[in-house]
């Protein structure tokens, strides 16, 4: 019984040696990306006071911190240039240590927004991914891509902590990865070769409040916060409409994770508010960039695309509001989607063609963020008209080198002084500009181009970047 009960104690000792009282959030786990060539903050929690040392496979220079009275604790470490090469690193504290294997050194993307950005690889419930089988069937070529996907958790109150480990790309784990993410990632991956990381931070149904906090959303005077949707609606999915809840159980946690910038793809829940959807997205982007503390990292983000029925305009409000945010936040760009829906797809808000809207992303990101010469990434866009008689000149930035066609030009139209629209003729003039004429308004005062929520155009300057949807009066529905 004795020699029982000393191997017992024997065993105990030796467990509670190799047992670390370090405690790492899921963010860092083996098979994470770290940014390249910067100090990478790494934190987690020990004992109040205890000192953690945190090494590194490329360095011989650990650095060393103390816990605070909560026993928080955060490091930053210096990062070497891009690498396939794995690497490790060592947390310790005087109870032991956690080892992180198979960590690349690349380049970071924070990826956050609504159901497009969310749907994954396997696509959804009767909404396909384009491809996806072969996507999905070759993924393990891509060795340098590595994505973490957040799992879902509301909370009322900021909390510490979310789900979400790093996982490697392979058949096994790239149904699950954001199908935007992915191929923006695969873009990046094979222009710059280097690794590339993803963290999907996403909710499908969300609305913008839901990624602010509560000092923030409590300034908005149409959001109720003493309302709780959780506990009005049958179904448990329906508490995303809450706002605050996505910020406190899911951003918040990952704040200051070192990173090189955000993607976004979200709008669709707030069509119906695009009066405020512009400066609240500019309000969110200010607070994101002010609370990971690394200046004011790039912005880009996606257009909605086109569904619902023709004659309906909400949420081609809100794409103009979209198009505005632009020129409110710094550091941003937009891509338009308004070509990559298929007619069968006009009511399904979450269209096939994610390969073209994560490369979209990733040609923002490879000419402007890593100044990759040669590649086009602004879409078309309107910039001024002139009327002359029945006719109107339409004039656009980034089509410097014309459009795609001559005539045949779908989705234009226009209205006298009545308001009234009638579809219109319209051609190529010069390189940038395009001529408008419709035989029922002799004397127009305005034009639309895939103004409606759903009126995908077929227009695009020569690299095939689409025409953003736009009209050019400012009338009110």
């Amino acid at each position: 019984m004795k020699r029982t009960v000393l191997a017992v104690c024997l065993c105990a000792l030796a467990h509670s040696v190799t047992w670390a009282k370090v405690d790492l959030p899921d963010i860092f786990s083996d098979n994470m990306v770290l940014q390249q060539q910067t100090d990478a903050r790494i934190w987690g929690w020990s004992e109040p006071g205890a000192k953690v040392t945190v090494g590194t496979s490329w360095s011989g220079n650990a650095v060393t911190v103390d816990a605070d009275k909560n026993g928080k604790w955060t490091a930053t470490v210096k990062t070497p240039a891009a690498s396939y090469a794995p690497q490790t690193l060592t947390i310790a504290d005087k109870d032991g240590q956690v080892k992180l294997s198979n960590v690349l050194i690349g380049e970071v993307w924070f990826c956050s927004g609504q159901s497009n950005m969310e749907m994954p690889l396997a696509g959804f419930d009767n909404c396909p991914i384009s491809g996806a089988n072969e996507v999905i069937a070759t993924s393990a070529q891509y060795k340098g891509i590595r994505m973490a996907t957040v799992e879902k958790n509301g909370q009322l109150s900021p909390v510490d902590r979310c789900q979400g480990k790093w996982k490697v790309c392979n058949p096994e784990n790239s149904p699950r990865f954001s199908a935007t993410a992915f191929f923006f990632a695969r873009m990046v991956n094979s222009v710059l070769d280097v690794p590339v990381g993803i963290i999907n931070c996403s909710w499908g149904g969300t609305m913008v409040e839901g990624w602010l906090p509560r000092d923030t959303v409590a300034k908005y005077p149409d959001i109720d916060l003493k309302r709780d949707i959780r506990k009005e609606e049958p179904h448990d999915w329906w508490h995303y409409l809450s706002p605050t809840l996505m910020y406190n159980g899911m951003l918040r946690p990952l704040e200051g994770y070192t990173i090189k910038g955000f993607l976004w793809y979200q709008g669709e829940s707030n069509v119906g508010k695009h009066k405020t959807y512009a400066q609240r997205l500019k309000t969110m982007v200010d607070l994101w960039r002010k609370e990971w503390g690394q200046g004011e990292l790039p912005f880009y983000f996606v257009e909605i695309a086109p569904f619902g029925k023709y004659e309906g305009r909400a949420s081609a409000f809100l794409r103009e509001a979209q198009y505005k945010a632009q020129s409110l936040i710094a550091n941003s760009a937009m891509v338009s989607t308004n070509d990559l829906v298929e007619p069968y797809e006009a009511e399904n808000v979450h269209p096939k063609d994610k390969r073209s809207v994560g490369s979209r992303l990733a040609y923002q990101a490879l000419a402007k963020t890593y100044g990759v010469k040669g590649i086009e990434a602004d879409c078309p866009a309107y910039q001024s008209m002139e009327v002359k008689g029945d006719t109107v000149v339409l004039s656009f930035v980034h089509a410097d080198n014309g459009f795609n066609r001559m005539k045949g030009m779908e989705g234009f139209e226009v209205a006298g002084a009545d308001r009234e629209f009638y579809p219109a003729k319209a051609e190529l003039m010069g390189k940038n500009q395009i001529v408008v004429v419709c035989d029922k308004v002799s004397s127009p005062v305005s034009v639309r181009y895939a103004f409606h929520d759903y009126s995908p155009g077929n227009v695009a300057n020569l690299r095939g970047l689409p025409l953003v949807p736009f009209r050019t009066d400012d009338w009110e529905w």
